[in-house]
C-alpha cells in the first residue's frame, strides 16, 4: 500500500422513498488496500459501495473514485471497476468460457482470446473452460464471477458478500486470490458478514442503519472500543447466562460454541460480575481479548435506527 487515495468520498447521502439509507458518509481508501465493510443486513453497505462505484448517484457529498468525480465522471469509473454482487449473475446455459468471451466483448477488450485463457489460467478455470456456468458448484461459480471481474483489469474490486454460500475452503482460496490482487496494487472494497473473513482487511468500517460507528486499521479496533471480555465453561451454559444477563457491567453474553463469552466496557463492573458465577457447579472461566465478533455484536446492540 502507498499513500494515493483510490477512493476518497465525503457527505455522500442517498434516500430512497424519503428514508435516509446512507448519512453524510465518508471513505479513504489507499491504493492496495483491502478495506471491509461490516454492517446488518440494510445497514447502508451495498448502497455505499454503488455510490462509490458510480452505479449510483448521491443525493448529497462529493469526492473522486480512481482520480474521477463520483458525481460527474460516474460512466467512466465504470470502465475501470470491477463489481461482484451478492447473486450469480453470468449465464448458466453458457460455458465458462463463453461467459468470459461475452465479458472481454462488452469491455471492447484488444486481444480477446489471450485475455479470456489468462483469466481462465488465474481462476484454475482452465480445465473446466467448457462446462456450462449452471452446472457448478458454489464455488466454482465464484471463481467464474471473480475471474470476469477481473478479465478487463479493473484497478478497483468491489465485492458485496463475495462468498455468502461457499464452502470453507472456497472462502479460503478466494482470499488467497484478492490477497495476490492486493500485492499487485489492486484496491478491494468488500462488504461481509464472516469474522474470518473481516480479519484479513487492511481496514473495516462498521456501519449500522447508514451511519459508519467506527472505521479503523483491524489490527487497532479491539483497544479503540475497550471491550473486555471472560470466556465461560460449564455443564450449564444456559443457567450461568441467567445469571449474568442484566448484571451490573454485564453489556453482553454471547455463545461461542460450547463457551460463553461475557463483554464490558468496565473491566472492574465486569469482573465483579463474573465472579458472581465462579460457585457455580463446574464453572470455568478465562480472560479473553474481545473479538470482532463481539465487537461487532456490542456496536449493533449499542445503535439505533434513528434516521428518517
Amino acid at each position: 500500500m502507498n499513500g494515493e487515495s483510490v477512493i476518497d468520498v465525503r457527505g455522500l447521502t442517498k434516500r430512497f422513498g424519503g428514508r435516509v439509507v446512507v448519512d453524510d458518509f465518508a471513505l479513504r481508501v489507499p491504493r492496495g488496500a483491502i478495506y471491509g465493510f461490516l454492517g446488518p443486513n440494510g445497514s447502508g453497505k451495498t448502497t455505499t459501495i454503488r455510490m462509490v462505484c458510480g452505479l449510483l448517484r448521491p443525493d448529497e457529498g462529493e469526492g473522486t473514485c480512481l482520480g474521477l468525480d463520483v458525481r460527474q465522471e460516474s460512466a467512466l469509473i465504470k470502465e475501470r471497476v470491477g463489481y461482484m454482487t451478492q447473486r450469480f449473475s453470468l449465464y448458466e446455459d453458457m460455458s465458462i468460457r463463453e461467459n468470459l468471451d461475452f465479458v472481454a466483448r462488452l469491455y471492447a477488450l484488444p486481444d480477446r482470446r489471450r485475455r479470456v485463457e489468462a483469466a481462465l489460467g488465474d481462476l484454475g478455470l482452465s480445465g473446466r473452460a467448457e462446462q456450462l456456468a449452471g452446472t457448478l458448484s458454489g464455488g466454482w461459480k465464484q471463481r467464474l464471477a471473480l475471474a470476469a471481474c477481473m478479465i478487463h483489469e479493473p484497478e478497483l474490486l468491489l465485492l458485496d458478500e463475495p462468498t455468502a454460500g461457499v464452502d470453507p475452503k472456497a472462502r479460503r482460496d478466494f482470499w488467497d486470490q484478492i490477497r495476490a490482487y492486493a500485492a499487485h496494487g489492486v484496491t478491494t472494497l468488500v462488504s461481509t458478514h464472516y469474522m474470518d473473513e473481516a480479519v484479513q482487511c487492511d481496514q473495516i468500517a462498521f456501519i449500522a442503519y447508514g451511519r459508519k460507528l467506527i472505521d479503523a486499521p483491524t489490527r487497532e479496533i479491539p483497544g479503540i472500543v475497550g471491550l473486555h471480555a471472560w470466556r465461560v465453561t460449564a455443564p450449564d451454559l444456559d443457567a450461568v447466562q441467567a445469571r449474568l444477563r442484566g448484571h451490573p457491567g454485564v453489556e453482553l453474553t454471547a455463545r461461542f460454541g460450547a463457551d460463553l463469552h461475557a463483554c464490558g466496557l468496565d473491566r472492574e463492573a465486569l469482573d465483579a460480575a463474573v465472579a458472581v458465577i465462579r460457585d457455580m457447579p463446574g464453572v470455568e472461566v478465562t480472560r479473553i481479548e474481545a473479538g470482532l465478533e463481539e465487537i461487532f455484536i456490542h456496536l449493533m446492540a449499542q445503535s439505533t435506527d434513528a434516521l428518517q
